[in-house]
């Protein structure tokens, strides 16, 4: 039956005892039993973003002349993510709701510029590796581009010769990651920033899962191949804040090499009664408790708190590949270079992994090529690592015995 709008009002106690009923078959992300969706740094954090979002809940990111205070916070949120990603004074970003309209308007402005460098093309085309995240394709669908995507190497990372090999007159752009989502692994962006520069080519590095974390977990002293500004090629760079930066949702940042970049991204109209319209987002009302949260989580953690995330992260990483690892026939997928990772084995139906991890409330997506399952760890999972390696094994061991239940392979 179609729920209707009540006749009258009911007490907020009450509305709220119904909301927390309703949560009862919600994933448990705060006993790490997620392997995505959720970032979560600690209760203390938690209190800040939501504070802080409470204050400019009102506020519209739209209206950034009507107020000041969103237009300061956001400024500064872009200046902060641009310093992490080593990007040049004449650098210029943009506030958004997620790593898709990240994505989807640095294709924009990329679209915007093949059009003035490469004019006689009419259908540009962009090369990926085949790891890089659906919202490539999402993106092109949308704008009219085509992507070729080229198998990765051995090493699950993008393959320059390949990408290179596959660049053909109707080529305009390159992606990369930094980490692929599924697997882990940060493309060698330094190679192709070489092959961008030598073809004139617009290189987007895809660093929503990794951008603003990665900088720590460089601090910290763990080694991560340079994948962003500080490679001259790159000419915009997609980093997530709701994700990295465990700010609250919605909040991204896509990065331009130059503000002139930048303005591919924008879309003016004029013909309507109100005058200039004029917006570098796809979406218009934007939340400005999201900016202020996101503004809120940098201040609050700084360098220092991003440290120790970074260091929980990669710690809960290594005890996971540990112990996932000493399960027989077990191996993790490459040499992932930052937190996130996928385990497979030998001749396992992973759907059945999935699904025996799914029955023992453990929502561990499956992935298809190669055949595994996916990790995210986060601060939350450190704790939990022996429980999630000892549902593993038993996941595995009805994998392999062909009773356990299969789970569908979707990121949804």
């Amino acid at each position: 039956m179609r729920a209707t709008l009540p006749p009258s009002s009911s007490p907020w106690p009450e509305l709220r005892e119904r909301m927390e009923a309703m949560r009862e078959h919600d994933l448990d992300w705060r006993h790490g039993r997620h392997g995505a969706y959720v970032w979560y740094a600690n209760d203390n954090l938690e209190e800040v973003l939501r504070e802080a979002y409470g204050m400019f809940m009102a506020e519209n990111g739209l209206g950034l002349r009507a107020f000041p205070s969103i237009n300061r916070m956001e400024t500064e949120v872009l200046e902060i993510v641009q310093g992490l990603l080593h990007a040049p004074q004449t650098a210029a970003g943009i506030f958004t709701s997620g790593g898709t309209e990240s994505i989807f308007l640095a294709m924009l402005a990329l679209r915007e510029w093949a059009r003035e460098t490469f004019p006689a093309i009419e259908r540009p085309t962009i090369i990926a590796p085949f790891s890089a995240h659906p919202a490539l394709n999402k993106s092109a669908h949308i704008l009219g581009l085509n992507v070729v995507r080229v198998p990765v190497g051995a090493d699950y990372r993008a393959d320059p010769a390949a990408i290179e090999a596959a660049v053909t007159p109707e080529t305009v752009g390159l992606y990369a990651s930094a980490p692929s989502y599924s697997l882990g692994m940060v493309d060698p962006v330094a190679a192709l920033g070489d092959l961008a520069t030598r073809r004139n080519l617009w290189l987007h590095v895809d660093a929503c899962v990794g951008g603003v974390l990665a900088p720590a977990v460089r601090r910290i002293g763990y080694s991560v191949p340079s994948f962003d500004f500080e490679v001259a090629g790159v000419s915009s760079i997609s980093a997530d804040l709701h994700k990295s930066g465990f700010a609250a949702k919605p909040a991204s940042t896509v990065t331009f090499r130059t503000r002139e970049l930048r303005e591919g991204a924008r879309y003016r109209m004029n013909e309507w009664p109100s005058g200039t319209y004029s917006a570098y987002t796809f979406t218009g009302s934007r939340p400005g408790g999201a900016i202020a949260a996101a503004w809120a989580a940098l201040h609050y953690l700084g360098e220092a708190g991003y440290d120790e995330l970074a260091a929980s992260s990669m710690r809960a990483r290594d005890a996971l590949i540990a112990g996932l690892t000493a399960i027989p026939g077990v191996f993790v997928h490459g040499v992932p270079d930052l937190w996130a990772f996928a385990f497979g084995a030998e001749g396992i139906d992973f759907g059945r992994v999935a699904g025996a991890l799914a029955a023992e409330g453990w929502a561990f997506g499956a992935t298809v090529s190669p055949p595994g399952i996916h990790v995210m760890p986060t601060p939350v999972h450190e704790p939990y690592v022996a429980d999630f390696v000892e549902a593993a094994a038993r996941a595995v061991d009805r994998a392999r015995e062909g009773t356990a239940p299969v789970a569908a392979a979707r990121y949804n």
